[in-house]
């Protein structure tokens, strides 16, 4: 039977399980899970070698505790971390001001550099939002409404305040009283209820990253006076001109609240104190030399396009130019319950400056060699409905049980086929605690792989942390964690089987190497 096949005939089935594992999997406040006496920290803590790398991703799958609130109380003030990349590419950070009576008011400051030191111009949005559900196909999110009363912009420098002149007189001309002509650090309206049109669409601009959120509490180094408050909004689409019409499926980076933030957090004290005539301008900063060696790995469970949660490890051979990826993805959004898991293996070139994102090192990576193995009953299942060998050896798969697909030429399943080439971006920075932090380039929002030089990206992931300078033992730390991962993956089975089964459904139409 065809894969098309397979989903015409079973999908509404699918979707019925699905919708019916919400309510069984529902969990509000995640802890540690010391109970379980196979936990990951009993199979790899004790090992010598990495133990660092380990010990964090130990404690995202057994240790983090986090506390989401559904629905979402996002009454205050939340704001940016750092300067932000979005695609295009453009440098921002965000103030945003949710109030009791569901109005909002939000301020996205504009910059001509990558550390958010030179402003060039600041959007003022108000409006009106509403929360709705909790969204059935990003689980843990909320869906939610929103509705535009004024959009203004703030020049910030002459000739900042010309150029957007002449880009507003392209589509927007006589809207704005005859051609516009707009005045350093004055407020200009791009939008309100009175106009007949839109002048903000010659930016590209749209808020829909309100349509999908979600709110995170925990308290850092389990210190009771130390209560971080996370908001995540949807996801911008990786094509400037599709925002318009782009509703989130996953996330951006995370606004903190003000009063509740991250102590170290610099940026976060510097835009509190900002409003459009006084933009926040953040500490400058050197960019950093892209060095890919060593261990990286996630500091938090990561949520891809289309219900896809993966914590990843990352090892770079500089010596011989080799890297490793180890993909091992969920069917939750705190990361307990695997579904599958990916490890990929290759070559990378030397890094080249980027000519178009300011801070970024272009690099092209390829992908020679790939083993899978299925966590869960529904993924084995789903792999094992596939004719042929396009994917292992057909019928074979088992829960837990590790397939190299190099000789099949990859995973026709996952929509992954061997040798590939992907042309990534990545840039790296120190945060406030003299943690080496590793961007690379974010994943586009149609599914589909960098493997040609004009899709490459302008905007980032979340970044993973450097936990080990060596790439010593990557081989055999792989196999420890995905035995811990094997032996884990026995319990709350109909979870895995209601949410796994949505995420091979899902995962066959991205290409998840570097993901």
């Amino acid at each position: 039977m065809s894969f098309s096949a397979f989903l015409g005939t079973h999908v509404s089935l699918f979707l019925i399980i699905i919708i019916n594992g919400i309510g069984e999997c529902t969990l509000l406040h995640y802890a540690d899970s010391r109970s379980n006496p196979l936990s990951l920290e009993k199979n790899v803590g004790r090992l010598p070698k990495d133990f660092q790398c380990h010990h964090m991703l130990k404690h995202l799958h057994n240790g983090a505790r986090i506390t989401v609130q559904m629905p979402p109380n996002i009454e205050g003030h939340w704001v940016s971390t750092s300067c932000e990349v979005r695609p295009g590419p453009e440098f921002i950070t965000r103030l945003y001001k949710f109030y009791n009576n569901h109005t909002f008011k939000a301020y996205q400051f504009y910059y001509k550099d990558n550390h958010c030191t030179t402003p060039t111009y600041t959007l003022v949005i108000r409006g009106k939002l509403r929360l709705r559900q909790a969204s059935w196909i990003i689980r843990g999110g909320t869906e939610a409404d929103y509705q535009l009363h004024r959009i203004q912009i703030i020049c910030h420098s002459e000739l900042v305040a010309k150029e957007m002149s002449q880009r507003l007189n392209r589509s927007c001309r006589g809207v704005m009283g005859g051609e516009a002509s707009l005045e350093p650090n004055v407020s200009s309206d791009l939008w309100n209820e009175d106009m007949g049109c839109d002048c903000s669409r010659a930016l590209n601009f749209a808020m829909h990253e309100l349509q999908l959120m979600r709110v995170e509490k925990q308290y850092l180094h389990h210190n009771l006076d130390h209560l971080v408050e996370e908001l995540f909004l949807g996801d911008i689409h990786t094509e400037p001109a599709q925002r318009m019409y782009y509703r989130p499926s996953s996330y951006q980076a995370a606004l903190q609240n003000a009063k509740n933030h991250d102590h170290t957090c610099i940026a976060c004290r510097i835009i509190y104190r900002s409003d459009e005539h006084h933009p926040p301008i953040l500490p400058p900063k050197a960019d950093l030399t892209i060095g890919l060696h060593g261990q990286w790995v996630s500091q938090r469970c990561e949520v891809r396009p289309e219900v896809l949660f993966l914590t990843r490890h990352f090892v770079f051979h500089d010596k011989n130019n080799t890297w490793e990826g180890n993909y091992y993805h969920y069917s939750d959004p705190i990361c307990k319950h695997p579904t599958f898991t990916i490890y990929a293996k290759g070559r990378y070139s030397r890094g080249v400056h980027s000519n178009k994102v300011m801070g970024g090192t272009e690099f092209v990576f390829k992908v020679n060699h790939m083993r899978v193995t299925p966590m869960d009953v529904a993924t084995a299942s789903l792999l094992n409905v596939f004719n042929g060998n396009e994917c292992g050896q057909e019928g074979s798969w088992q829960v837990g049980a590790e397939q190299d697909v190099t000789h099949t030429n990859g995973c026709v399943a996952l929509g992954i086929r061997l040798p590939h080439t992907e042309y990534e971006l990545f840039r790296m920075e120190k945060d406030a605690r003299g943690r080496y932090l590793l961007y690379n380039g974010q994943r586009p929002s149609d599914g589909s792989s960098p493997d040609r030089p004009e899709k490459r990206a302008t905007s980032f992931q979340t970044p993973l942390c450097q936990c080990s300078s060596t790439s010593q033992g990557s081989e055999r730390s792989s196999y420890e964690i995905d035995r811990a991962h094997r032996i884990n993956s026995g319990s709350d089975t109909n979870c895995h089987i209601h949410w796994g089964t949505l995420s091979v459904l899902t995962m066959v139409y991205l290409l998840l190497f570097l993901s």
